[in-house]
């Protein structure tokens, strides 16, 4: 039986596995683990990339994450987001206002990130009991600054820009602040945790483009749903090599910490937008470290010759895998209470 949250990755690795992508010789990436968007040659040196995600967890503040959310994905290809369509799906008995509300956060993320707001479609729909807005963004850039996992070699380095399950914690203090309160939880460490959504934030683009100023990275990829482990799973199926991670330089927030240890979740499988991880080459990995990019970066672990799996190095066993991410099991959780 299927339950909310990505599919196992096992799952969608059969079914990507049957795409043929490339009867058209202009794709230069089409869907596959651990990449973020499709890359698509335009001609002239420029490539198009295009992504897709939905917004389903959150209520609160839905078009403004839609939009901040699939611009990470363009700017981990190294592109720059330009034009963004939504389909905004709101459930039968809505407040009237609602359409108004989540156009103007569509309008106030797109403008805040130079975005054009190019279409979409809105509809009443029965099935569902809260809004969800389906998010599809554009961007392009030159065929050489394309990043898309390729020279990755052993000796490369792992890093982490900004702190793991932001967007998790932020979602929680927003829509579980009544067990919080129940487990002991500080009202005014839920209050700060339900901000994280604006500070320290979600977008990883300003991050993304530092980083590549400062030296191309070989690979980037923004932690979504399952946490930060799912997301070095996927990075480790794309380089097809043995990531070796250090636990301890992985940081979180005193306020995730808190309400993750009072919820009995995991930050390590728990939504994660607002964190970058990256593979970069092992000779400029310490002077992106030293560098001041948004959210502090740090190297948190290495590429090793081997099959596609992640350990913590220390111990040398694999890093937890989650099924699910730790928000959908908590809901769920509730839900059968």
């Amino acid at each position: 039986m299927l339950r909310a949250g990505k599919l196992p990755q096992r799952v969608l690795e059969g079914l990507l596995a049957g795409i043929p992508i490339f009867r058209d010789p202009r794709v230069i990436l089409g869907p596959c683990i651990g990449r973020d968007a499709a890359a698509i040659d335009i001609g002239g040196g420029r490539v198009l990339v295009a992504t897709t995600d939905p917004i389903t967890f959150a209520a609160a503040d839905i078009g403004w994450y839609a939009v901040h959310v699939n611009a990470n994905d363009i700017a981990c290809m190294g592109a720059r987001p330009s034009w963004f369509l939504a389909t905004a799906l709101l459930p039968v008995g809505a407040a009237d206002d609602l359409p108004a509300r989540i156009f103007d956060q569509l309008v106030r993320a797109t403008t805040e990130l130079d975005i054009t707001l190019v279409g979409g479609h809105t509809e009443v729909t029965a099935g569902i009991d809260r809004p969800i807005v389906v998010g599809t963004m554009l961007g392009e850039c030159a065929r050489e600054d394309l990043v898309n996992g390729e020279g990755i070699t052993p000796g490369d380095r792992v890093i982490l820009i900004g702190d793991i399950a932001i967007e998790g914690t932020t979602i929680l203090a927003q829509e579980a602040s009544d067990a919080l309160r129940d487990a002991g939880v500080d009202h005014g460490l839920i209050a700060r945790a339900a901000r994280f959504l604006f500070e320290p934030g979600i977008s990883v683009v300003a991050s993304a483009q530092a980083l590549c100023g400062t030296g191309k990275p070989r690979l980037m990829h923004d932690p979504t749903e399952g946490g930060i482990a799912t997301a070095l799973h996927e990075m480790a199926a794309a380089t097809s090599a043995t990531l070796s991670i250090d636990r301890a330089a992985i940081s979180v927030l005193p306020e995730t910490a808190t309400i993750c240890d009072a919820l009995g979740l995991d930050p390590l499988g728990l939504l994660a937008s607002g964190a970058l991880l990256a593979i970069v080459p092992g000779e400029i990995a310490a002077s992106i470290a030293g560098t001041s990019h948004p959210g502090g970066a740090r190297v948190i672990g290495k590429v090793e010759q081997g099959p596609s799996r992640v350990i913590l190095g220390a111990e040398d066993q694999p890093l937890p895998m989650f099924e699910r991410d730790e928000l959908a099991r908590f809901f769920d959780s509730m839900a059968g209470e």
